[in-house]
């Protein structure tokens, strides 16, 4: 069992960091293989929609001036994926967005490769807007058919600067719940 993370966030040790290092530390004490990769500083080019992805039927995208075809072939091998966000002005980072639109529309037109891998979005806030975050990243699970799994609450922590999120108690035990739960949907599905 083998899950990808993707962490879109500009900072490096940030937040949505230290979010994600708590679900995979839960992951990887349920047996789980998990594989972290940070894309908050990357130029991930947007979905320009020339549909080369349709005509060709090659599960990849016809960019390839950034790693986005890489991250479809680690999406592609792993049972599940992660994506971590922080919150701008209520949505998703620039990054995440680009990658959602990217290897979800490779998806759709493949036939829903992602169809019955598991999906979780974890999201971090300084304040308010994460429930819209939180929804931009779970469409695209919803949409690629994918199994979405929550936690004890939506899967959000509070924080400011670097490591903030570590002073969320409930955000950090909500974190360790949706990494339980991931574990725990991912062996019932490979039994």
């Amino acid at each position: 069992m083998k899950v990808v993370l993707f962490n879109g966030s500009p900072r490096k040790k940030g937040n949505t960091f230290h979010a994600l290092q708590a679900v995979i530390a839960e992951l990887i004490s349920n047996g789980v293989e998990c594989e972290y990769i940070w894309i908050g500083e990357e130029k991930i080019q947007g979905c320009i929609a020339c549909y080369q992805c349709a005509k060709n039927k090659d599960k990849k995208c016809s960019i390839t001036t950034d790693s986005i075809n890489t991250y479809l072939e680690k999406v592609l091998k792993a049972d599940g994926i992660i994506i971590g966000s922080p919150t701008y002005f209520a949505n998703v980072s620039s990054p995440v967005k680009a990658f959602i639109d990217r290897i979800g529309l490779v998806s759709k037109v493949n036939g829903d490769i992602f169809k019955h891998k598991v999906g979780a979005a974890v999201v971090e806030v300084r304040r308010q807007g994460a429930t819209n975050v939180f929804s931009s990243i779970n469409f695209f699970f919803l949409i690629n058919q994918m199994f979405v799994v929550g936690s004890s609450y939506w899967n959000l922590g509070i924080g400011s600067d670097p490591g903030d999120i570590k002073k969320d108690k409930e955000g950090m035990q909500t974190f360790k719940n949706l990494g339980k739960n991931i574990s725990l949907l991912l062996q019932k599905l490979n039994n």
